[in-house]
C-alpha cells in the first residue's frame, strides 16, 4: 500500500511542476494567452500541491506505521 502512495505523491508533484512550467510560460507568453490561463493555472497548481502534501502525509504516516 506504502508503493502505490509513493507512487501516487510522485505523480502529484510531477503534476505541480508542469503546471508550473506552463504557468511561467503563460507569464512569458503575456497578452490574451496570459491573461485566459494565469489564473486558472496558478489555481491548478494550488489544487495539486495541496493533494502532493497531503499523499505525502498519507505515505509517511502508512511507512511509520510498519505497512
Amino acid at each position: 500500500m506504502s508503493l502505490f502512495l509513493l507512487i501516487l505523491s510522485l505523480l502529484a508533484m510531477f503534476a505541480v511542476v508542469v503546471v508550473l512550467g506552463f504557468g511561467l510560460y503563460s507569464l512569458f507568453k503575456g497578452g490574451d494567452f496570459g491573461r485566459k490561463w494565469s489564473n486558472k493555472l496558478m489555481r491548478l497548481r494550488v489544487l495539486f500541491q495541496a493533494i502532493a502534501i497531503v499523499l505525502l502525509i498519507i505515505t509517511v504516516w502508512f511507512v511509520q506505521q510498519g505497512r
